[in-house]
Formats: C-alpha cells, structure tokens, sequence
C-alpha cells in the first residue's frame, strides 16, 4: 500500500485579473474540492502554489494551485512531488479543454499537451506527460477568434450556470478518480456525459 498522498493541480493563472476565466477553469475545480475539504489554501514555500493538505475519499491529498503563470507550471508541480515524494501515478493535473464542449468532463491517463501551456511546461519538468488528468470542458472560440484570446474571457451570463456544473462535476469525478482508481473513474464519467 502506498502512504504517499495524492497530489492534485489546478492549473490557471495567478491574480484577480485572471480569476474566473476559462483557462481557469482547473484552479476552479481544485478551489471546489478545497470548499469541500473545509480547507483553507495557504501558501507552500518550497512549492510556489498554495495548498491544503486534507483527506478527501478517506485518502491523503495535497490540493495545490500554483503560483505561477500556467506556461510555468511545471516548477511548482515538481517541487511540490519531490517534498511531498508523489509517484507519477499518484498526480492528477486539472486543467481547461477547448477540444471539449463547455461544462463536459473527461478522465485521462497520459497523452499529447494538445497546445495546452501548462501541460507543456508540466512535461518539460517531469520529463513525462505520464499522470492522470481532469480535462474540463470550455469550449471552441466563436468564428475566427484566437483562441489564446479566447481561453482569457471568462464566461458569459449564458454560459455560467454549465461552466458550474462542469467545475461541480470535474470536481466529482476528482473524488471518484481517488475512491475507484482511474479505469474505474473514466467508465463512470467518460461515459456519462457527450462531447
């Protein structure tokens, strides 16, 4: 049995200019579990993220987000699994999904980055994309708009109420994901919802 905890990220950037926008939309769901946990989020030196240590589907975990801007992401997400010595099968990394209708929510193990800054950089340090990840639906940009653009908007009134539920059930699966294991976790969620 492994008595390191489970190490969840919630990728996004730092500051209230970026809070609830869509490239967020990871942070918003480790915030969730934080809520849930009755935790607070305080800041971990060494890691450069804040975290909460707690228990949530009676396991260990360390829910952390990260100080850094999302192309940085990997610094703090290998400092934080060295202190705390997280095995790659131990790590779960949330974070947005342009290829995913807004408010859908898929389980991964490993995989491509897809364009997506703070898997790059979460590679780049751990030298493999080998973890599980929470990929929370936002949508395609309108038309012809940049999707760089696009990922720093945070949601209109129309969408708000579906990009809660997205953060509601990326948050659900999250727990599902520790209780049941991954297999068990995409079965669940991977086949409970479209897109």
């Amino acid at each position: 049995m492994n008595d390191a905890p489970w190490l969840v990220i919630g990728l996004g950037n730092p500051g209230p200019d970026y809070a609830g926008t869509r490239h967020n939309a990871g942070a918003m769901v480790v915030a969730e579990l934080g809520a849930r946990a009755g935790g607070r989020f305080g800041l971990h030196k060494r890691g450069r993220a804040d975290v909460i240590e707690t228990r949530l589907a009676a396991e260990r975990v360390v829910l952390a987000l990260p100080r850094s801007f999302m192309n940085e992401s990997g610094g703090p997400t290998k400092a934080l699994l060295d202190f705390y010595k997280v095995p790659l099968d131990r790590l779960v990394v949330v974070h947005d999904e342009l290829d995913l209708p807004l408010g859908s929510v898929r389980v991964k193990s490993g995989g491509g980055d897809n364009g997506h800054n703070g898997l790059k950089s979460i590679r780049s340090a751990l030298n493999s994309g080998d973890y599980a990840r929470v990929r929370i639906g936002i949508g395609r940009p309108p038309g012809r708009q940049d999707p760089a653009d696009f990922v720093l908007r945070r949601f209109s009134g129309s969408e708000s109420e579906t990009a809660k539920s997205g953060v509601q059930q990326g948050a659900d699966a999250i727990e599902v994901l520790l209780s049941k294991g991954l297999e068990a976790t995409q079965n669940e969620v991977n086949g409970s919802s479209r897109g």
